[in-house]
């Protein structure tokens, strides 16, 4: 397998994580959906990242979609998506949020980088998304009593909200006040001190 994008992108690094920590063997390409768009067009006509190719050639888009095929490809007690309910659709929910975040930081980023005159509605609109899910993360894991969220094993969802964490603060350093997300924080300390999480790391790079 290919897999294809920076790993400053929450989305290609939760993809790599998950990759690794499942001892599946693939290339990394890091390119760019931008500077590199030409290349990534044959594979993903979005040209979007993450996009992994299978060995056949067909080529999978979207972070949660690929997470999904590589959870079909592990046996019930690796997978880092729960199977059955209510677990399952629980660990969705927060996969989700940290996703829909790292959504409103990269719109945030492209407000600001690509518009002359950026609107004040809009930044204003994306700081207030961000905040109201952070709030929820925070109070989500601070009920938490075990080593992960959902248990003693490492899921998706952890993975997704510390990958989707660092971005906003590497991107919108000024947007924040990570102390006043302590649970968040902890959080995203443990699972960056992890090996697979300083392997599939990159500080963020602004595209050109």
């Amino acid at each position: 397998m290919i897999l294809i994008g920076q790993y400053d992108s929450p989305f290609v690094r939760r993809v790599g994580i998950a990759l690794t920590l499942y001892s599946m063997h693939f290339e990394h390409r890091p390119w760019s959906s931008f500077a590199d768009a030409d290349r990534l067009r044959p594979h993903n006509p979005l040209t979007r990242v993450p996009t992994l190719v299978l060995d056949d050639g067909t080529a999978l888009i979207d972070s949660h979609i690929i997470l999904d095929y590589l959870d079909s490809l592990v046996p019930e007690d690796r997978v880092m998506f729960p199977r059955s309910e209510p677990d399952r659709h629980r660990a969705l929910r927060i996969a989700a949020l940290a996703c829909g975040l790292g959504d409103k930081v990269v719109s945030l980023f492209y407000e600001k980088r690509l518009h002359e005159n950026v609107s004040t509605l809009w930044i204003d609109r994306c700081r207030a998304q961000i905040e109201a899910t952070l709030a929820v993360l925070e109070a989500t894991r601070a009920e938490g009593v075990q080593e992960f969220w959902f248990g003693e094993r490492i899921g998706h969802a952890d993975i997704a909200v510390a990958v989707a964490l660092r971005f906003l603060c590497e991107v919108h350093p000024e947007l924040i006040a990570i102390s006043n997300y302590p649970a968040l924080r902890a959080h995203s300390e443990k699972l960056e001190a992890l090996p697979v999480f300083e392997t599939i790391s990159q500080p963020f790079i602004a595209p050109t």
